[in-house]
């Protein structure tokens, strides 16, 4: 006797993928043919697609503007929904497809600014001594809430508290000083004294959008620890710069725009090359806020990760 399964009522009620991928792309993209292009389809697939989704769903999922395309309420929560399962499923491919490749995968979860000035310039090395380990790089300011469907191997920031299934090991603390061009000093003299650096051209970062995980230093801030007040700064006086964005402070420093704040584990390298300088000799050190490379529990003995570990430890040394 065949025995008849019972029909998967959520399979039986879920909408076709194919129809689905149209639609996360044309939402993401709000054009019916930028998504054709990112999916190698035409233009005209897509449409159809969609058509047959929304015909399925029993409404309408755009707006339809000309060539442009809107989500409607109901879209947004499909979309919502839809992109967050894509996501997971190509996260989950992933992990299978580098647990069966002949090349090891760590994904490394940092700060922009600490990706591209520290981990950047030292990666070839780990790349040269290692070529069987592939490092996927993923950055956030934000490391208390995670993109739905990251979950990175290891983590280098300054929470103290890991999250659950993670363990932490010290690297460093932070010393903090002005620094500027060659050439912006020789232009400016009078920054080679406090009260000469605080009437310049000041950068300052910003906590707009930034994790409030560890304090946050900025020229204010650092003025204080010399008892200064920035805000007696004349009005009329040079410019204060904000922006949340550190790489935009020392891109606009190294092309002569004024004076930033610079973390030595990030700008050390630019002043030992002659890049940067130190207008004046004075510095912040906070000996008890460290950094810390955190990483999932199930890497204590893991190859791959020892190794990464063991050459970061080295590289701060």
């Amino acid at each position: 006797m065949v025995k008849h399964v019972e029909p998967d009522k959520i399979l039986v009620k879920m909408p076709s993928l194919r129809a689905v991928k149209s639609f996360v792309a044309a939402a993401k993209y709000q054009n019916f043919t930028r998504a054709a292009e990112a999916l190698c389809v035409t233009q005209a697939a897509i449409s159809r697609q969609i058509r047959e989704l929304e015909a399925a769903l029993g409404v309408d999922l755009f707006k339809r503007a000309g060539r442009a395309v809107e989500l409607t309420e109901a879209g947004t929560i499909f979309y919502d929904a839809a992109y967050l399962s894509f996501v997971n499923i190509a996260q989950a491919a992933d992990r299978i497809k580098s647990a069966h490749s002949s090349k090891k995968v760590l994904t490394i979860c940092c700060s922009p600014a600490f990706s591209a000035l520290w981990l950047s310039r030292r990666l070839p090395d780990f790349f040269a001594a290692n070529p069987e380990i592939d490092i996927n790089v993923v950055t956030t300011e934000n490391f208390l809430k995670m993109e739905p469907g990251v979950y990175p191997d290891v983590f280098i920031n300054k929470v103290t508290d890991p999250r659950e299934g993670y363990r932490s090991v010290p690297l460093f603390h932070d010393i903090i000083y002005p620094v500027c061009t060659p050439q912006f000093l020789a232009e400016n003299p009078d920054i080679n004294t406090l009260v000469g650096l605080s009437d310049t051209v000041l950068l300052n970062l910003s906590p707009y959008g930034r994790a409030q995980i560890a304090e946050h230093v900025d020229w204010s801030v650092w003025f204080a620890f010399y008892d200064m007040q920035l805000n007696k700064r004349p009005r009329t006086g040079k410019h204060l710069f904000n922006a949340n964005d550190y790489n935009m402070l020392i891109q606009m420093v190294l092309s002569r725009q004024g004076v930033s704040l610079g973390w030595h584990h990030l700008v050390g390298p630019l002043v030992d090359q002659g890049l940067l300088v130190r207008p004046v000799e004075q510095e912040v050190i906070f000996k008890e806020k460290l950094h810390y490379l955190t990483y999932t529990e199930d890497k204590e003995d893991n190859d791959e990760f020892s190794r990464f570990r063991d050459w970061l430890l080295s590289s701060l040394s």
